[in-house]
């Protein structure tokens, strides 16, 4: 079995839990959910494998490096972060149907890595700008960060599903049993955020000692890193209002929404439709 393969089979776990998270959303079944958890487990473990795999026919090729490297890879390992992100949260929280808001953009991210018709699945060898011990260290804190804001923004959706039932719930409704408090889900929406800005600030410091190695200069206003740092910007703003000027609630919520928006142009919007110095990202 190859890599693309496992990989593959991964994406249908994960729908596969998907959907009994919603079953549990509705029913409030508990075995619903323990079977759910379960297969996201397998599914992430399949994915371990995958990358694993993967990694290792690179090699087998001759032109080993870490699966980190095209647009295919990354997405890939930023589906991989989600669902560790998720489990984490999961274990520690106890939040049940936090599956339910958090684990589709995992799905999602792997439906396009495995359908896509615009990214190359060919292991490659590198490019010279990419062969750095800095690479891996780069890649993995920018994308637990980035899984990190995802993880909020399913939070910001929780927050609304939750402030739009009713609190007395309907006869046969049991949805609003299973969604925590709307402050237990703001202080959660904070906290991914706070420990997603950490990451990510990690990321453009690793990315810009890279650039420097690479390119001679730690910071050239290519596109990706001007994003990055809008993006930064819009965490920053976020977490110091929260202080300074009292946000809470519904404009937490928003802003984990639009600070994820911001996440995805500038991994994925800037590569293909931005030229730069990181376009290599898009094949």
């Amino acid at each position: 079995m190859t890599s693309s393969q496992l990989l593959g089979i991964t994406t249908f776990i994960y729908l596969f839990a998907t959907l009994l998270f919603v079953y549990f959303l509705v029913f409030k079944a508990d075995r619903a959910h323990h079977t759910a958890v379960a297969a996201t487990v397998v599914a992430f473990l399949t994915q371990t494998a995958g990358i694993g795999l993967r990694w290792y026919e690179s090699y087998d090729m001759g032109i080993g490096h870490a699966p980190l490297t095209n647009m295919y890879e990354s997405v890939v390992f930023f589906s991989w972060t989600i669902a560790l992100f998720y489990l984490v949260m999961e274990w520690k929280f106890r939040i049940r149907v936090l599956g339910l808001f958090a684990l589709p953009f995992a799905f999602l991210a792997m439906a396009y890595a495995s359908f896509a018709t615009n990214i190359s699945r060919e292991i490659t060898p590198l490019i010279p700008a990419l062969q750095s011990n800095w690479l891996i260290a780069h890649v993995i804190t920018c994308f637990v960060g980035y899984a990190a804001f995802t993880v909020a923004a399913g939070l910001g959706l929780m927050f609304f599903f939750k402030i739009a039932k009713p609190d007395t719930p309907q006869q046969g409704d049991h949805s609003t049993f299973v969604i925590p408090a709307a402050d237990t889900i703001e202080d959660l929406i904070y906290k991914s955020m706070l420990f997603g800005f950490i990451w990510l600030s990690a990321g453009i410091i690793t990315g810009a000692v890279w650039a420097n190695s690479a390119w001679g200069t730690y910071w050239s206003w290519d596109p990706k890193e001007t994003w990055s740092l809008i993006t930064w910007f819009i965490y920053a703003i976020t977490l110091h209002s929260r202080y300074t000027r009292g946000w809470r609630g519904k404009t937490m919520a928003w802003m984990a929404i639009l600070g994820l928006i911001s996440v995805i142009f500038t991994y994925y919007g800037v590569n293909f439709f931005l030229s730069g110095l990181h376009s290599y990202g898009s094949g």
